[in-house]
Order: structure tokens, then C-alpha cells, then sequence
């Protein structure tokens, strides 16, 4: 499916969200248990032993680069430009979750012939410390420079040693403003307005992290608190309180703005631009980008421990980040690539809906990115009941 985004851009482009990135959002409910647990089990398994090395970079890129990422998460064109400016063979292997990713780099140990790999963010300490991934040679990759520091030296990788960001993206929350009048604006009106106005034509995302959000937000505390207490008053809103209203909890929410259904739902940023792209009545939607805080989430490009084609490696990901691809990359998939200048860039183009793309600096300085800790499993164990609460 293919929608126009402006009238200076080229006549038809890909729309916000290919198939393959929908998987890339729907992955988002692997922490209700699939990946908590593939963490949760290497941790128990300690470091892997016996783990292969990669070859010393000597500067001389070699003939084949092997990309283990999500599905459909880079335009075929700037892989091909790559290939035709260096000579080197990219193979694209993809994968349905982080677990899986995890999983097969910790099974072999080095030898998956992988040399580079697309995690999300908060798992990235974890694989570090159990040598799935190697650190990156900042020389091989001098685009680098132009990166937003708005998307660099995250708490999961403080000075990027291991990850530089290829996505991101935030969480919201849409509403269709001819059924509910009111102007809102925090997780404290999202609340309110589900037990009420939207009762049982509200959805909530499919993830733990981000359905706790919603009542910490409404707390005022830290959405990535260990505390008992406040976990504690998260479980009450959220089960007690909001699980009865809700009528679904889904992966992507611009399946239900555009099949209608709901007046309220919890989604992605770009997940409800893609929806009113989509839509027959898009100005009857508006999306909230809630205050307090809300998630900043990345996806990373990184080298496996084990790369057999180093340099090639670290020359794909200085091309895939360099400001000319970086636009394709965003053109593509309709996230931001965390390379500078793209705003200005979308802007000239007349991209439609551009405020849904790139959220205003003020609200950039108080989103929080989310965190793997030892409260994941409550936060999993308050999802589920929250889940069967609703009859979902």
C-alpha cells in the first residue's frame, strides 16, 4: 500500500509503515514474556565461553557484509548503492524479535556469520556484557559526526561504544476528537477519558513497559521505577481501575483508527500517523504526545562479536547514516534515523504530518528512555492481569 506525501516529493512513496515494520511495532509486546525471558535465561546461563573473534579492521573492505535485522527495515536502493560504491555483497538476513536475535548470536558463539545485528536499545547492556557484541571503531565510521546528539550516549550505551542509532520512536496516545471534546494532554486525561467517554472502545498497547507507563505517567514518578510501592499503585489504576474499560490490546494501532471501533487508543507516533494517513476522515484523530513523560525507544545498528567482514561492517553502517541515505532510510519507514538535519529535510519536502515524525525539542527533553530491570517481570505479571481483566 503506497500513499503520497507531499507535493514536491516523487509521485508515490512508501507509506509510513511497510508490512515488515508493522512486524517491527507488533515485536514491541515481546516483553508480555518472550524476550524477558531469553535475557532472563543468559543471564542464568553466564557468559558464553569459548567466544569466536572477529578479524583486526585493516582497511581494506571486504567482498561481503552479512545484516541481520528486522524485516523490510532498509530501502533496497541505498543497500544496492552501497554494493555498487564499494563492490561488497550485502546479504539481508531478517528476525522476528530481540529473543531470536539474542538467542542465535549466544548459541553460536561468535560463528553465526552475522557481522551486523539491530537491537533495540535497552537490550544492548545486557548482549555487552555477555560478549554478543563487539565494540565499534569510531574511525571506520565518520558519520558519525553527523548524528543528533538528541540520539547518542543513551543510559543503554553511554559514548555509543557498542550501538549508534538507525530508529526511533515515541509513545503517545490518539483520540477521535468528534467523540471526545475536551483538549487533552497527559496520561492523567488518558485515564479519566477511558473510564469514561471511552469506555470499552479504548486500546492499549501490547507491552508491559508501556501500559505501566500510562499509570506512572499519571503518578508523576519514574516510568522505569523499581519501587514497590509505586509498582504497587500501577497495579491498582491499571487493573482495579483501567482494565475493565479496555477493549483490546493491540501491537499496531492504525489497524483500529482506520477499521474504527475505538475512540481512544495508546500508540506509536508514527504508528497513529500512519493511521490517519490511511484513514477516510484523518482531521477527526489527534495524537498526544503526553506529558509527564512518555518512552523513547531506538532500534541500533551494531557489529556482532564474531564479524568475519569488520570493515565491510563498519563501512555499510558509515552509509547508512550518512545524511543523503539516512533521508531514504526515513522516507522508507517513516521513523527518523537519528542522523541530524532530517526535520529541515522533510520540511523542504512537504512530507505530510511532519509534527508526527519529529516531536518539538521541549517534548524530546522530557521523554524517558526504557530500561530492562529487575521490576520487568512485575510489570510483565501486572500486563497479564490487566489482560485478563478485560477479557482480552
Amino acid at each position: 500500500m503506497k500513499a503520497r506525501y507531499g507535493a514536491s516529493a516523487r509521485p508515490y512513496i512508501k507509506l509510513l509503515a511497510p508490512i515488515g515494520l508493522s512486524r517491527e511495532f507488533s515485536r514491541r509486546s515481546l516483553f508480555a514474556g518472550a524476550a524477558a525471558a531469553g535475557l532472563l535465561g543468559l543471564a542464568a546461563c553466564g557468559t558464553p565461553k569459548g567466544m569466536a573473534a572477529s578479524p583486526a579492521p585493516d582497511g581494506k573492505i571486504e567482498p561481503k557484509v552479512n545484516l541481520y535485522s528486522w524485516g523490510d527495515y532498509d530501502p533496497p536502493e541505498a543497500i544496492a548503492a552501497f554494493s555498487e560504491q564499494t563492490g561488497a555483497t550485502v546479504q539481508v538476513d531478517s528476525f522476528g524479535s530481540n529473543e531470536e536475535l539474542i538467542s542465535k548470536l549466544a548459541a553460536t558463539r561468535g560463528t553465526s556469520g552475522y557481522d551486523i545485528v539491530v537491537p533495540t536499545g535497552l537490550m544492548i547492556p545486557q548482549m555487552a556484557q555477555h560478549q554478543l557484541l563487539q565494540p565499534l571503531r569510531k574511525e571506520l565510521i565518520p558519520n558519525f559526526s553527523n548524528m543528533d546528539p538528541n540520539f547518542t550516549d543513551q543510559v543503554w550505551d553511554p559514548g555509543n561504544k557498542y550501538s549508534i542509532c538507525k530508529a526511533w520512536g515515541t509513545t503517545g496516545y490518539v483520540y477521535d476528537t468528534t467523540k471526545i471534546k475536551q483538549n487533552m494532554t497527559s496520561w492523567q486525561d488518558f485515564l479519566d477519558v477511558a473510564m469514561d467517554q471511552a469506555s470499552g472502545r479504548t486500546a492499549l498497547l501490547e507491552d508491559p513497559w508501556e501500559v505501566c507507563s500510562i499509570a506512572l505517567g499519571a503518578q508523576g514518578v519514574d516510568m522505569n521505577t523499581t519501587s514497590e510501592k509505586d509498582l504497587d499503585a500501577c497495579e491498582k489504576t491499571v487493573v482495579e481501575k483501567l482494565a475493565k474499560h479496555v477493549r483490546a490490546y493491540v501491537g499496531s494501532a492504525s489497524t483500529g483508527m482506520v477499521q474504527g471501533g475505538f475512540t481512544l487508543m495508546q500508540s506509536y507516533n508514527g504508528d497513529a500517523r500512519q493511521g490517519m494517513l490511511e484513514t477516510d476522515d484523518p482531521d477527526k484523530w489527534k495524537f498526544v504526545y503526553p506529558t509527564p513523560s512518555a518512552n523513547l525507544w531506538m532500534d541500533n545498528w551494531a557489529i556482532a562479536s564474531g564479524a568475519p567482514h569488520p570493515d565491510a561492517a563498519h563501512a555499510l553502517i558509515n552509509h547508512m547514516i550518512s545524511p543523503e541515505i539516512a533521508f531514504e532510510q526515513m522516507d522508507y519507514i517513516g521513523y527518523p534515523v537519528g542522523t541530524k538535519g532530517l526535520k529541515e529535510a522533510a520540511e523542504a519536502e512537504e512530507l505530510e504530518l511532519p509534527e508526527l515524525i519529529f516531536p518539538s525539542q521541549k517534548i524530546l527533553d522530557r521523554l524517558t528512555p526504557s530500561e530492562m530491570n529487575e521490576a520487568q517481570q512485575r510489570r510483565v505479571e501486572i500486563f497479564s492481569r490487566a489482560q485478563a481483566r478485560s477479557g482480552a
